[in-house]
């Protein structure tokens, strides 16, 4: 596994950890898992990410806000879809640290994750 605090500007606030990185074989995708830390009443703050987003609560109960969605709360075992370059947030609501798995469908060529201003 490996901390992708020198690949992601989300690594300020939440913990990342890359447990794979692979080809696809869709053409000029790759796929990347990673493990999302994100302590009690910390947000992720608005960003996208270059392709799909599938992730699963592992852990904890957290605020997922993605854009021109309804805000939903999520807990442990709920899944959810990010569509590529949507804009979203999660909010962990607590308490203690939240847990996420997500699996990403991406272009290589970019950075994982673009936060927004």
């Amino acid at each position: 596994m490996t901390d992708t605090a020198e690949h992601d500007e989300l690594s300020g606030r939440l913990r990342r950890t890359e447990t794979l990185h692979e080809h696809s074989s869709i053409p000029g995708r790759d796929i990347v898992q990673v493990r999302t830390e994100i302590p009690e009443g910390v947000a992720s703050g608005w960003h996208t990410h270059p392709g799909e987003e599938v992730g699963y609560i592992v852990e904890g109960r957290v605020r997922m806000e993605v854009r021109d969605r309804p805000a939903c709360e999520l807990a442990a075992g709920d899944g959810f879809l990010i569509p590529p370059g949507t804009p979203h947030n999660a909010l962990d609501l607590g308490p203690g640290t939240g847990v996420m798995l997500s699996t990403y469908l991406v272009d290589p060529a970019e950075a994982l994750s673009t936060v927004l201003g």
